[in-house]
């Protein structure tokens, strides 16, 4: 039974949401992987010192903030690559 066009745009979607959940862990996890290395350099005590939970939050809002730049600028430049491909079509009748 071949699939309606509602159940395959259903499909996408879950496999959209499901990359998009996926880069989400990934990141998470590069974040914290990254942070942790850089921050936490005593392992004698189950507390988490001052000096290593400031860096963790500095560490975590540099990446956050870094990411939202990068994907910021890659939006910016899409949009430029866009309109630059609609202005060619336009100019070789393409269109």
């Amino acid at each position: 039974m071949a699939k309606s066009p509602e159940n395959i745009a259903l499909d996408q979607l879950d496999k959209d949401q499901m990359k998009t959940f996926s880069d989400f862990l990934m990141s998470y996890n590069k974040l914290s992987e990254r942070c942790f290395t850089d921050c936490v350099r005593d392992f004698t005590s189950r507390d988490v010192k001052d000096t290593e939970e400031k860096c963790s939050l500095n560490c975590m809002e540099k990446y956050l903030k870094m990411n939202q730049r990068v994907s910021q600028r890659f939006q910016e430049f899409q949009v430029v690559a866009n309109e630059n491909a609609l202005a060619m079509a336009q100019k070789t009748g393409k269109l």
